[in-house]
């Protein structure tokens, strides 16, 4: 009997621990894809190119800014996750990455 009673607590505690570790894999995604684009632009790497980098290490549906100055690259990756099938839950989940940019040929060596 007292099993029964605890069940569904354990269910929805069981259920929580696997939205916040699909959370943290997404999170983790967010971030290497941002660290990903960051270093193809300041590798000198195209715009177009960069985020084809990035998108393809993002979770799916993530939205990529690309901000690419003189002396760093700068990424964020934006994605949104719903937790939950009963009560689903949004999350948004944001990763940043900002690369010095790497010296061309004609800077190297004075």
């Amino acid at each position: 009997m007292e099993t029964a009673m605890v069940l569904p607590s354990l269910l929805l505690l069981l259920a929580l621990c696997l939205g916040v570790v699909l959370a943290a894999s997404a999170q983790l995604a967010c971030s290497d894809a941002a660290r990903v684009g960051a270093r193809a632009l300041a590798r000198g790497e195209s715009d177009d190119r960069a985020r084809e980098l990035a998108l393809s290490a993002a979770p799916e549906g993530a939205d990529i800014d690309l901000e690419g100055g003189s002396d760093m690259s700068r990424v964020t990756v934006r994605a949104e996750l719903t937790v939950g099938s009963v009560v689903a839950v949004p999350v948004q989940l944001v990763g940043t990455a900002a690369v010095p940019v790497e010296p061309g040929p004609a800077e190297v060596g004075g």
